[in-house]
């Protein structure tokens, strides 16, 4: 029997977490400085096509493996789910700033929790409940309509934090049932799928130099996850959460020196509002945890 993980460790976890906020930050520079030239889909195709060779192994074990009908409509359902945030996402990556990407995207786990309530039974206490209006009111602050311009960048954005928290509900319920290697191993291979006749229908010429710097979001994508596994193993979710938020800073410090684009407060403050919800609703799911294993 492997030992289960002590997460008594919070400062590897910090640093796990650390290289997590570096890997995802490389992901977004490089997607934003191939641009719009480009249509999304055929970008996110290639991205993903990448990450079949990446699962290969994982996806020929599971080939062998059966599993009942409405666990394949699962998987299924997951990686579609997952096909258009990616899609979105790549779209918005484009458009708006790095920042107000990766600000908005705080709000992932706020539909997680959301959907955990209203979909899986989990409960939402009057905690909870402010705490997920406290979120939106940092993406209010982070929009600011009527004040600036909503691009569709950051209406795709919005879009896309719905079905990544919408594909993550449903990996959650496919924990159950299959090893995390043979769920994310899957969903690549459903989402390239998925992705495939879109992106044929907008197909480009495309550079082999491109098709590189795809390979590498690829490369940086699956680090990013593997060390995102690394810190939840290490430490408790309640110590690496707000390291998340030097996300933004990377991303911030990215679009200034990379590409001129000017440090906005409010979307610093928004993603900061945005981030402490949802470090204090990872930590009262710890305290209430931690109750219910003492009775």
């Amino acid at each position: 029997m492997s030992a289960q993980p002590t997460q008594d460790k919070p400062l590897i976890g910090i640093l796990w977490m650390l290289a997590t906020t570096a890997s995802f930050t490389a992901v977004n520079v490089i997607v934003h400085y191939l641009g719009s030239g480009l249509p999304a889909a055929q970008t996110s195709f290639i991205r993903f096509a990448w990450g079949v060779l990446f699962v290969m192994p994982a996806l020929w074990s599971f080939g062998k493996t059966r599993y009942p009908r409405q666990i394949w409509g699962l998987f299924a359902l997951r990686g579609v789910f997952q096909a258009v945030a990616v899609l979105l996402w790549f779209f918005a990556m484009a458009r708006i700033p790095i920042a107000d990407v990766t600000a908005i995207g705080y709000l992932n786990p706020i539909v997680v929790t959301l959907g955990g309530a209203l979909l899986l039974g989990e409960g939402f206490a009057w905690r909870r409940g402010v705490a997920v209006l406290v979120a939106l009111l940092g993406a209010l602050i982070i929009l600011r309509p009527g004040l600036r311009e909503v691009l569709p960048g950051h209406v795709a954005q919005l879009g896309a934090a719905v079905f990544f928290g919408a594909a993550y509900l449903v990996a959650k319920r496919l924990t159950s049932f299959a090893p995390a290697a043979v769920i994310v191993a899957n969903m690549t291979l459903v989402v390239t799928l998925c992705l495939a006749p879109f992106a044929i229908a907008v197909w480009q010429p495309i550079s082999m130099t491109e098709v590189l710097w795809l390979g590498l979001v690829a490369a940086f994508g699956t680090f990013a996850h593997y060390c995102m596994t690394r810190a939840f193993q290490a430490a408790p979710v309640t110590v690496t959460q707000p390291v998340v938020f030097l996300q933004l800073v990377f991303a911030s410090t990215a679009g200034w020196v990379f590409f001129r684009e000017a440090v906005d407060p409010y979307v610093i403050l928004g993603g900061a509002i945005i981030i402490a919800s949802v470090s204090y609703i990872s930590w009262r799911e710890a305290q209430i945890k931690r109750r219910a294993a003492r009775l």
